[in-house]
């Protein structure tokens, strides 16, 4: 609790007229909502058990365990959000309570290094027996990435150390060496966690235990066969099949191998993210071959639009190619956040502004799709199409709700989105030598190191509303460097002044970025006017659930049809082929983004004749005109419970 704090200067910063408000949420909302919910204080909400559970193993109170096998990785993923906040702006009181935290897991962890309560408290003695189901790496690995985000916050080594403890004593149970386990987790995290600690400590081990577990998955004879088999074929989920159906967990090949985005969408994504960051600190060749295949087989045949991954609710998991139902998307918040992830290391090892639209499109319409505007509710999976009728009678869509949940007995995705927004600020620039690439337009400051010397970018933008960012630079002295500005996929141009002049002709490299070369003195301006047309978005032809159909987005966002705003059965609505929109603001939702409004639809509506027969020829079918309005998809399910629809059918009046 004494442990002296190292004062840091300030580094990035977000002031930000759309992003601003989510920064807030996340530390007086969620940080305190989710607090709340891991010391099971919220009322008609799930209870958590996770606090209780460390608490018991602490040996400061007693009872036995409770709540899912990986219960552990949720205060993690807690701990890890608030370092991020602390990071960008200090909080005492929130600083205390972490450190009372992480006093709580030294506690908890056995002299040996190891620490799972799930194994200390229901199972000891059978630790490492299942690594298909009972995510004892995985709960590792997130444990890991809050030590290493708390110490870069702070600078306290305490939470640091625990988990190279953890690391250390992980090493030394796994590898091919004599007595040694040769397996890997069943849901893969703990890879990239290692190449984290690599980099916060510099120890070359850890960055060789990351690769050995991607090098050891899916070699045969099947570790988790094997497994089964020694601990007398015993099961902890026996109505999943993560132990024999090896697509689930990308064990069916040997990593380098793989092509196909398949099995538990979280898991492929996590994965792909550790073989990107191994690729780019060994340079290894064919694994950055299959991180191409594998970003090339989700985006282009598997994604759904709004940046969703994961089509099928049994075993959350990619179905085949352009097979993309939007009322049965499993689309798991925790998938998209993944994704981002992986984009971020596609753009370290790749560069191509391609990842980082990917990246911008799963951030301003799934993941905060996932959060109320309050952010006190959440979303697991994030359909584009929503019938509440027949939610609860047909168990097809049991998986999918008309409302957020205040809290999951399975309560991965609340902590996740918190701890990817509160890092927001990692994911707007990159550097490479003497070029300061922007990737996301949001109003910031920051301080980056290019070759010749530090730069201060401070960044003013209503991007995300009106398209218009400016940049403003401050170099340490006076030095030349390249400012790469991408160009957003959904852009049909831009406008560009330095210093007030117009940059005639902007040029889009292959790359997707625009480079302005020159010698920068401080003050110097970048002014930015993206064009932001309203885009009517087709689906590939082979997509058979939105043939024909039309969605629209405006900027990095797309929208929908709400029962709010357009009424029940939004099946029966078309949408003009020459239909024009206006800017409107929504009832009931906030004026940050606008919704679209058009004049230029239309009801299908039956026959007068048609009787209460099931099925008949129902006479010609009647048009009526419709005002249609579209609000941005982040903002549904905000207004009560009713019907919503990304996708709508075209037709002329």
């Amino acid at each position: 609790m004494n442990e002296a704090r190292i004062e840091r200067a300030p580094g990035f910063r977000i002031d930000d007229p759309f992003w601003s408000h989510y920064l807030r949420m996340v530390r007086e909302v969620m940080i305190p909502y989710q607090w709340e919910a891991l010391n099971d204080r919220i009322d008609g909400a799930e209870p958590s058990h996770a606090i209780h559970n460390f608490k018991i193993a602490a040996g400061r109170e007693t009872g036995d365990f409770h709540g899912m096998v990986f219960q552990d990785s949720d205060i993690a993923k807690w701990v890890e959000a608030a370092a991020y906040l602390l990071e960008s702006e200090r909080d005492p009181a929130l600083e205390q309570l972490v450190d009372e935290v992480v006093d709580l897991i030294v506690d908890a962890q056995r002299e040996d290094g190891y620490l799972n309560t799930y194994f200390t408290l229901k199972e000891p003695g059978r630790e490492w027996t299942n690594l298909a189901e009972c995510h004892e790496l995985y709960c590792a690995g997130h444990f890991i990435e809050a030590g290493v985000a708390y110490h870069r916050a702070t600078g306290k080594r305490k939470l640091l150390d625990v988990v190279s403890r953890l690391a250390d004593c992980i090493g030394r149970t796994f590898g091919r060496e004599p007595g040694k386990l040769a397996g890997y987790d069943g849901h893969q995290e703990i890879e990239l966690a290692l190449v984290k600690l690599y980099r916060a400590t510099g120890e070359k081990r850890y960055l060789a235990l990351s690769k050995y577990f991607l090098d050891q998955r899916g070699a045969k004879p099947h570790y988790f066969e094997q497994e089964w088999e020694k601990r007398g074929k015993t099961l902890h989920f026996p109505q999943l099949s993560m132990v024999h159906e090896h697509t689930y967990s990308q064990s069916h090949q040997p990593v380098r191998e793989q092509s196909e985005a398949v099995g538990h969408a979280v898991r492929l994504v996590y994965m792909a993210t550790a073989m990107a960051d191994v690729a780019l600190e060994t340079g290894d060749e064919g694994m950055k071959a299959a991180c191409r295949r594998l970003w090339e087989s989700i985006t282009a045949k598997r994604m759904y639009i709004t940046g969703g991954i994961g089509s099928m609710e049994q075993g959350e998991s990619f179905t085949t190619d352009y097979d993309l139902p939007g009322d049965l998307a499993y689309a798991e918040t925790c998938a998209s956040v993944g994704l981002i992830f992986f984009a971020k290391r596609m753009l370290e090892l790749d560069g191509g502004s391609h990842y980082a639209d990917v990246l911008e499109k799963a951030l301003y319409n799934t993941v905060i799709g996932g959060i109320s505007l309050d952010g006190t509710s959440f979303f697991y999976v994030n359909p584009l199409e929503v019938y509440p009728d027949v939610l609860g009678k047909n168990k097809n869509y049991n998986h999918v709700k008309a409302e957020r949940q205040g809290w999951f007995t399975c309560a991965c995705c609340p902590p996740n989105a918190a701890r990817l927004l509160a890092s927001l600020g990692d994911y707007v620039y990159r550097t490479r030598e003497d070029t300061l690439f922007v990737d996301l337009y949001i109003g910031s400051q920051a301080e980056v190191e290019l070759k010749n010397g530090l730069v201060k970018v401070e960044a003013q933008s209503t991007y995300s509303a009106q398209g218009q960012v400016r940049l403003t630079v401050a170099p340490s002295p006076a030095q030349a460097f390249t400012l790469a500005l991408r160009m957003p996929e959904w852009s049909d141009g831009v406008e560009i002044r330095v210093n007030g002049k117009i940059l005639e002709d902007p040029f889009v490299n292959e790359d997707g970025y625009m480079r302005i070369q020159r010698i920068w003195s401080a003050g110097d301006q970048v002014e930015l006017c993206f064009g932001m047309p309203i885009r009517r978005m087709k689906s590939h032809p082979l997509v058979r659930q939105t043939y024909a159909k039309t969605a629209l987005q405006r900027g990095p966002f797309l929208y929908c049809l709400e029962e709010a705003d357009n009424g029940k059965r939004l099946y029966q609505l078309r949408l003009a082929e020459s239909a024009s929109f206006r800017l409107e603001q929504a009832e009931g939702l906030p004026g940050d983004i606008p919704a679209l409004v058009t004049e230029d639809g239309y009801r299908l509506r039956l026959g007068e004749a048609w009787t209460d027969q099931l099925y008949g020829s129902g006479g010609q079918a009647a048009r009526d005109a419709a005002r249609l309005t579209f609000v941005p998809y982040y903002a549904w399910a905000n207004r009560g419970i009713g019907e919503m629809s990304v996708w709508i059918a075209e037709g002329n009046l």
